[in-house]
């Protein structure tokens, strides 16, 4: 019970040209090789010329074949920083696609860059989310930030800064 697995992957592009939108949302389907969601704005920005309701991002999230993926993605990445992580998940960036190495440049896209978050997760997280019954998960079950680093450094053997 206390092994320690991967939930899920999002990939996240942000942006307010629709030019742009279209391209990142090529560049998630390439990378996911599964079909993303446009993010609706929430609120109006109006030096941005952002309303409610305009598209402004694109993102998708992997539930399966997520140790290739990781990897794949962590080929670009040399070194993550001890802010990055966090009890239960990791987030970082990569600033353009062509740094990771199995990941050709494509012409129609150009250089466009995005987001990554990675949940972690036990068996038995699911008593959150379950409609009947629904319960807490216990302080002595939850992921701390320091068993996230640890199972990064273990499955990945990625250099953590300080």
């Amino acid at each position: 019970m206390r092994e320690i697995k991967i939930d899920s992957i999002t990939l996240h592009c942000s942006t307010s040209d629709p030019g742009k939108l279209d391209k990142s949302i090529k560049l998630l389907k390439l990378i996911a090789k599964a079909t993303p969601v446009k993010t609706l704005a929430k609120k109006r920005i109006p030096a941005f010329k952002i309303r409610p309701g305009l598209p402004i991002g694109c993102k998708v999230t992997v539930r399966k074949n997520t140790n290739e993926l990781l990897k794949m993605l962590f080929t670009g990445i040399p070194s993550l920083k001890d802010k990055q992580f966090n009890p239960g998940f990791l987030s970082f960036g990569v600033k353009e696609y062509i740094e990771i190495t199995s990941i050709p440049y494509q012409r129609d896209i150009g250089i466009i860059g995005f987001d990554v978050v990675v949940k972690l997760k036990r068996p038995g997280f699911r008593i959150t989310q379950r409609k009947r019954t629904k319960s807490k998960i216990g302080k002595k079950h939850r992921i701390t930030k320091v068993e996230t680093k640890e199972f990064f450094e273990k499955n990945f053997e990625i250099n953590i800064e300080k």
